[in-house]
């Protein structure tokens, strides 16, 4: 018998699928809940406000400004153009893949402004504001910015290749992701529970891309991709 054609995505499809559905269910979940008590903030919110405004020595509000000023402005999106150029591959395939991934960073802003506007949730008394904001607060806008261009960076350097030093900046990616939605906490212009918000947000938006990006290649674009010479899958 002729052995069947290998199924690669097959052994990871499934369990991305589902990864993204429960992230996206838990956010509806949380935003319904939150959209239903009219944004009061829950017990975890208040307590982690409370400690964030009593324990803000001079460096650490620094040190936390600096941080969150990196997940909104100019930053994510030249992190998003830079993810593009690192993951393409010649000047034609990196300044497309470069459009791609800012087109999907302003997608996901335009979905997370819409469900800021939707849910209306206020933000934690502007007293207590060590930053600046606006408009309302579910889910963090920082947060989920961050989030979602870590995983864009995430994406371009282990497409590169799957080594140690590709890990260990991908873990400080997420370090970094991780970092700046705790600092909206701390610094008292979101509650914890807009921050989990945008991680559940950009974890499923994150989560359906790569299934979609995966789906969309022809099965045949391997094989064909190793005969021509190169023995590499063109834009791997």
């Amino acid at each position: 018998m002729t052995p069947s054609a290998p199924r690669p995505h097959r052994t990871w499809r499934t369990p991305a699928l589902v990864v993204a559905a429960c992230c996206a269910a838990l956010f509806a979940v949380l935003a319904v809940v939150v959209s239903g008590r009219h944004g009061a903030p829950f017990p975890l919110d208040e307590s982690a406000h409370t400690w964030s405004v009593r324990h803000r020595p001079p460096v650490a509000l620094a040190a936390a400004r600096a941080v969150t000023s990196t997940g909104s402005g100019p930053i994510p999106y030249l992190c998003a153009v830079a993810a593009g150029l690192l993951a393409g591959r010649g000047v034609r395939q990196r300044l497309f893949t470069a459009a791609g991934t800012v087109a999907f960073l302003l997608v996901e802003q335009a979905a997370r402004y819409g469900v800021m506007r939707a849910v209306g949730r206020p933000r934690p008394p502007m007293a207590d504001w060590a930053a600046h904001a606006s408009v309302f607060a579910f889910p963090s806008g920082h947060t989920t910015t961050s989030a979602v261009v870590a995983g864009l960076l995430i994406w371009a350097v282990t497409r590169r290749g799957r080594t140690v030093p590709a890990y260990l900046l991908s873990a400080l990616l997420v370090c970094w992701a991780v970092a700046v939605g705790l600092s909206r906490v701390y610094l008292g212009v979101h509650w914890a529970t807009d921050v989990l918000g945008g991680w559940l947000f950009a974890a499923a938006y994150l989560g359906f891309a790569s299934v979609l990006l995966r789906s969309g290649r022809r099965p045949g674009a391997t094989t064909a991709g190793r005969t021509e010479g190169t023995g590499r899958t063109p834009g791997t």
